[in-house]
């Protein structure tokens, strides 16, 4: 799951930059609020890749999720964006636990093979 999530908050990353680009050509907004409100975001990214499997990381993925939506207010291409990352961020999450589970399986069966087949000792 992790590697998924990760993926999907890097495009993030790169998203907010450009979608910050756009926002400061906007006259009523200021260069450093621009920046500084896309460089948190961009910072959350990349510290989410980090704990996205610890416990509330997924539930602050969803946060972010809902902010990149929200920030179609003031660039009006990121409700279509936020809405694609957040189907992105589904769909990570969704199937990055079920190769987890899988990779948790085959794991299983494959030790459960090597315990069959290394010899008992004798107890002679």
């Amino acid at each position: 799951m992790r590697t998924l999530c990760s993926s999907t908050l890097i495009g993030e990353f790169f998203v907010i930059g450009f979608a910050a680009l756009v926002a400061m050509k906007d006259d009523d907004l200021s260069m450093s609020t621009v920046w500084t409100v896309s460089g948190i975001a961009m910072f959350l990214c990349l510290a989410l890749c980090g704990v996205v499997t610890r416990p509330g990381g997924i539930a602050l993925g969803w946060a972010l999720q809902v902010a990149l939506i929200a920030s179609g207010f003031v660039v009006p291409t990121m409700f279509f964006l936020g809405a694609v990352f957040a189907a992105l961020w589904w769909a990570s999450v969704h199937y990055g636990r079920k190769i987890d589970e899988a990779k948790a399986r085959f794991a299983e069966q494959e030790q459960a093979q090597t315990q069959a087949e290394t010899p008992a000792p004798d107890a002679a």
